[in-house]
Parts: C-alpha cells; structure tokens; sequence
C-alpha cells in the first residue's frame, strides 16, 4: 500500500485513541477523512472542528463514495453494518495496527510496549526527543497536555508509536528502539495463558530492526532473549530504580514533585526534577530519558525538558485542587495499575485521607484478577466500587463487582450504582478522591469537578 495514493480516508471507530492519532496524520497528509463512531465525545468533537466528517449511525447510506482505504479497530463488533458493507463491496480493509505499521516501517521507529506506563513513556519519549532536537512524528495513546493532541508531526525519520499488545497489534511494528515497560499477565480473552502473553512479547522483541536497541526493565524475565538479540549484533539496555544500565537513584517527594539522581554510560545527573507522581513515573521517566540519549537527543537540555512535562490526560491527572480537596483521575484497569496510581496519591499526601472510586472494566479481566483488584484497593482509606463496564463483551455468570468487594479486607467500603454516585459524593466529601477506570467513568469527571469547585467556593 503507497500511502501516497490514499486521497479519501474512512475510519470505522474514528474516536478511539488509536484510531484518532492516524485520523489526524491523515489529515495532515493532505486526505480527505470520514468516519464512524459510536458516540459523540469530546475528541470526536475536535477531529470534527479540524475538519473531518464524522457520523454516529451505523448506516451504509452514509458512507461517502471512492473511499482508498478503510481502518477499523477490533474494539468494533464483527457484525457492525458499514464494516460488512466494506466487506461485501471488496474495499481495501485493514486493522489500525496494520496502518500504522506500515506507516512506521519506512521510519525509524521507537516502539514502547509493556502491559502498563508505555502511553506515559511514549508521551515522554516524544515531548523529550522533540524538546531535546529530535523533531520526531509521534502516536500517542493518550492526549499529551503539552502537546494538546495525540499525534505530533515531526520533520525526521524518527517515529515515537505505542506498541500495543491488545490483539497482538504490536506485531506489525518492527523498530530500531523496543521498550518493554512491563510484562503482566492481561487481556487474557485474546491469549488464553501468561505464557502466551510473554510469547508474543519475545515475538515483538525479535523484529528489533539489525543493528538496533532493546531497553527493557530490570527484571523482567527478558533475560534469554536479551542474549539472543546481543548474539545478533543488536544491543541490549536495562533500566530501573537503584538497578539496570540506565539507574534512577535517591528518588523522593520535594515540595510536590518527584525528585531523583540518573546515571548511565552515557550521562549523570544528580538532580532532575518531574511534576508527575510516583515512583512508577520515575522509572517511566528512566526509560523515556535513555531513549532520548540513544537516538541523540541534545542532553544539556534534557533537565529542563523533563521539568516541563505536563502528563497525559486521564493518567494521573489532577482535574480539581483546593487546600482541603483534591481530585485526580486515571485511567487504571488492571491491579499493577491501581496499585502504581493509588501508591503515588499515597506518597503525595501521607496525611491525607484517600477515597477511590474504580470501575472495573470487561468481566474477564475482573473474574481473572478479582483478587489483585481487591488487594488493591485495599490500600485506600475508603472505596466506591461501581458496577462493571462491558465494553465488547457479554456477561459472564457469576462475574459482577461483588466478586472484587467480596475478597476486599477493607471495611469502609461501598458497591455503588453509577446513578447514586454524585449523591453520595454531595453527602460524603472526600479529601483526596481519585476516580480510576477505562470504561465511561470519564463521564463523571466534569460533574465532580463541579460538585468540588461548588463546595469549595
């Protein structure tokens, strides 16, 4: 496929993170882009406005003629209309993954992969590379705050993409710099086992490009592969916290910020500074620093870059502050995650009296996780568990929130409907809350952050 020769462009499941990160690099290629989509979000909103054509129906009658090229994401059902109407009409139909490989495989392309923290790396890497004088495209997994978007447009050859294992889509990538964040045993719908999972991991590790970078955590059970890749002629980086090539030290909480030490072969420094909590963020920040040193970033410039890094919308995100409330959102769905999000807010504010509403997303990962969640979310001052999203699947029996309440050894706690949600919350003030989940807990982000502002005024 010559990406030159797409003029008119149709995206089946055009709001999707993913999927509106190549919506807009098509755009500014110069194509025409329509698409489809369930609901009417905010990003959806903002492809609309930069101006592409989008429709919330799933109707045939409203696909446009002489499309090039349809994209669509396995988030989509196989019975979905338009699709199978490309389908009978023998339209040139490929996954978003596929797109974006074949989009990277010309590049030189950083791919950063792991089970949790590559859409805070990869956002990181990009904003880093490109501040540092890297002027490298960049698709994100997550809308950056500085960069305001989830695509960036670069000048060079060097491309930063999320390297998502979700339907082993990572595959179609094969980069000069892989970075495994982590290795956890999840979507298990689509693999089966956890030895499946690190399979495909090995799988993606092994289309490191000839002569090119593997950086992975210290750790993590990569070490064979590691050998095998160095017996190639490739090369082979560990990073971490008081471990690895590429070593955070001293990490710690200095007047709201983490604070710690960098050493490496390459560069060392005894003080960078990072407005973004805990300590998972730091060996996030680990990663995306010597990715910026291996693809020659401009290095008296990195302190600087890094202190000015803004997050990513719904990873951490402080949505409300006040000296007596604060709201943070996330988007956590899988224990590592909560546990990593609900730690930060922890080391944040020691003193305070920390509340968490999680809503658990699919009911294959709560039934094969339930205890992990409960664990967890054991570690708040009080929980508000809500009912489960379902996202692409049907309900399993047996499977409701009940099953992560039930193992929970937390005693202020409470299952909750969605509908009495602000409710509660109007009668229990939190101090510090936290919303955290995949699903549509977004929605409840603007009405909490009413219900602060309202009560702090």
């Amino acid at each position: 496929m010559n990406l030159s020769d797409i003029h008119r462009i149709y995206f089946i499941g055009i709001g999707g993170i993913g999927m509106s990160a190549l919506a807009r690099f098509f755009h500014l290629q110069g194509a025409e882009v329509y698409g489809y989509d369930r609901t009417e979000s905010d990003l959806c909103k903002e492809l609309a406005m930069e101006g592409m054509w989008i429709h919330y129906e799933d109707d045939p009658s409203l696909i446009p003629g002489d499309v090039d090229l349809v994209v669509w994401t396995p988030a989509i059902s196989k019975d979905h209309q338009e699709l199978n109407w490309f389908i009978e009409h023998g339209y040139p139909i490929k996954k978003r993954a596929e797109v974006l490989g074949i989009i990277s495989k010309g590049k030189r392309c950083i791919a950063i992969a792991g089970t949790h923290g590559k859409t805070t790396t990869t956002t990181m890497a990009a904003y880093l590379l490109r501040t540092c004088g890297v002027d490298a495209s960049a698709f994100l997994g997550g809308i950056s705050a500085n960069f305001r978007s989830n695509f960036v447009e670069g000048t060079e050859d060097w491309v930063v993409a999320e390297a998502d294992e979700y339907d082993r889509s990572f595959l179609q990538l094969y980069p000069e710099i892989a970075v495994i964040n982590s290795i956890d045993p999840d979507h298990l719908d689509i693999y089966g086992t956890e030895e499946a999972v690190v399979a495909s991991y090995e799988q993606f590790i092994r289309q490191i490009k000839p002569g090119g970078t593997l950086l992975y955590k210290h750790g993590l059970p990569l070490d064979a592969i590691a050998e095998e890749l160095r017996a190639s002629g490739r090369k082979v980086f560990t990073f971490g916290i008081d471990q690895g090539d590429f070593e955070a030290y001293n990490v710690r909480v200095e007047n709201g910020q983490m604070a710690f030490g960098l050493r490496s072969s390459i560069m060392h420094w005894d003080e960078l500074r990072l407005d973004y909590p805990g300590k998972h963020n730091v060996e996030n920040a680990t990663a995306a620093i010597a990715v910026t040193l291996l693809a020659g970033g401009f290095t008296p410039s990195l302190p600087d870059a890094l202190a000015g890094f803004r997050g990513v919308k719904r990873r951490f995100e402080f949505i409300f502050r006040s000296p007596d409330q604060v709201y943070i959102d996330d988007y956590a769905h899988h224990p590592a995650e909560l546990e990593a999000v609900i730690g930060a807010a922890k080391m944040l504010f020691p003193d305070r009296k920390v509340t968490g509403i999680f809503q658990p997303h699919l009911y294959s990962r709560t039934r094969d996780f339930a205890e992990g969640f409960a664990a967890a979310l054991d570690r708040l001052d009080e929980v508000i568990l809500l009912d489960i999203y379902p996202a692409r699947e049907q309900p399993i029996p047996g499977v409701t929130s009940s099953l992560i309440f039930d193992k929970m050894k937390q005693t202020k706690k409470i299952l909750l409907a969605k509908t009495a949600l602000m409710n509660y919350l109007n009668e229990h003030p939190a101090s510090i809350l936290l919303t955290m989940g995949a699903g549509d807990i977004d929605t409840y982000i603007a009405p909490i952050k009413r219900l602060f502002e309202a009560k702090n005024n």
